[in-house]
């Protein structure tokens, strides 16, 4: 794992001896960063998902530029099988990635035999999870989930059966990337730079949205459902897609979709833009920009300032909410290979900000 070390390979004391002796010359290894997918990160592919294009451009856009996104709909409707196929469209981990990686699941004694973590991670705990497990810490500080979804992807379905108390505590990772854990002797800081997909239903029968389905919950379900996430969670979701239920007799004559490998290529080439574009800031993605690098790094051209100004006055768009449309703009418009956003780039932004509220 240490690089520039040179690695000689020998059957015996005998022939390390007589390599030092200049009298035989051992075996050089050479190193290879080895980058694989398992059959689980393949076993879902884009292309055999019919229909929901829009819900995959989502994804795709959320892949590209490391977004978080949330997933509404009824039952049936994908959304957890989208979220499984997510991971296949991601670009793979760099060498530095995956040796942090690596490093944070050494602790938690989950390493592989080969002793090095080359993929993505891809997590996703129960709804019952506490937040110790979520989080990490004990009176021996771990890391809990969000840490061992480091570079990767955490998977909240059901997300708001999860404790409010224990969504509570993503606020600050999402917002930094990284966990601090304070115990009574000691405070542990794990990073936690992981892409939050969350999926949930449009109320607690399920069925609000289902053409097929009537709603039988009270206005007061809803109302205490929908209270379960708060206003600074959301907030801090780049992206939240209404996901529609494909009628039966629609699935069989829709064509299949793109590949999962063709969507990845695309996510590559932005993700390589971005890499060169931060460079000098050490930031890997444009979900990474604070808002000074907004400021500094992000272009627009005037008629975009326009349409934001009407969308900001209109929808009431919060700061933070502000911020996170133009970086998901900018991830639009690095897929789209241009150099500055544009009205398309940005109007297909603001239609990800569909609230759930």
């Amino acid at each position: 794992l240490i690089p520039d070390v040179i690695i000689y390979a020998a059957d015996s004391l005998h022939e390390v001896t007589q390599h030092i002796a200049g009298r035989q010359k051992l075996t050089r290894i050479e190193k290879r960063f080895v980058q694989s997918r398992t059959t689980a990160t393949v076993a879902f592919d884009f292309a055999a998902i019919r229909g929901q294009e829009h819900t995959k451009r989502a994804l795709e856009v959320a892949a590209a530029g490391g977004h978080n996104i949330l997933l509404q709909g009824p039952p049936g409707s994908g959304k957890t099988l989208l979220a499984r196929a997510f991971p296949g469209i991601l670009p793979d981990l760099t060498y530095d990635e995956a040796l942090d990686v690596t490093r944070i699941h050494s602790i938690t004694g989950l390493l592989p035999r080969d002793g090095f973590i080359s993929e993505r991670p891809f997590r996703s705990p129960h709804h019952t999870a506490s937040g110790t497990s979520l989080v990490g810490g004990g009176s021996q500080p771990r890391p809990g989930e969000i840490s061992l979804a480091h570079r990767g992807v955490l998977f909240l379905d059901e997300f708001p059966e999860f404790s409010r108390a224990v969504l509570e505590n993503l606020r600050q990772p999402l917002e930094d990337g990284y966990i601090t854990v304070a115990r009574a002797q000691r405070t542990v800081s794990f990073p936690a730079r992981f892409m939050l997909v969350a999926a949930m239903n449009p109320c607690p029968c399920g069925y609000a949205t289902d053409p097929d389905r009537p709603c039988t919950c009270t206005p007061v379900q809803l109302m205490l459902y929908r209270k379960r996430l708060s206003g600074p969670l959301l907030d801090r979701i780049d992206l939240m897609i209404e996901v529609p239920k494909v009628p039966t007799d629609r699935l069989i004559d829709l064509a299949p979709g793109e590949s999962s490998a063709d969507i990845r290529a695309r996510v590559q080439c932005a993700r390589e833009k971005q890499q060169q574009r931060y460079a000098k800031l050490r930031i890997v993605t444009n979900a990474e920009l604070n808002s000074d690098h907004v400021r500094r790094c992000i272009e627009t051209t005037d008629a975009a300032k326009t349409l934001l100004k009407q969308a900001v006055d209109r929808y009431k768009l919060s700061a933070r909410a502000y911020f996170r449309v133009l970086k998901v703009a900018q991830t639009i418009t690095d897929l789209s290979q241009n150099h500055r956003i544009d009205v398309p780039e940005l109007a297909e932004a603001l239609q990800y900000r569909q609230s759930v509220e």
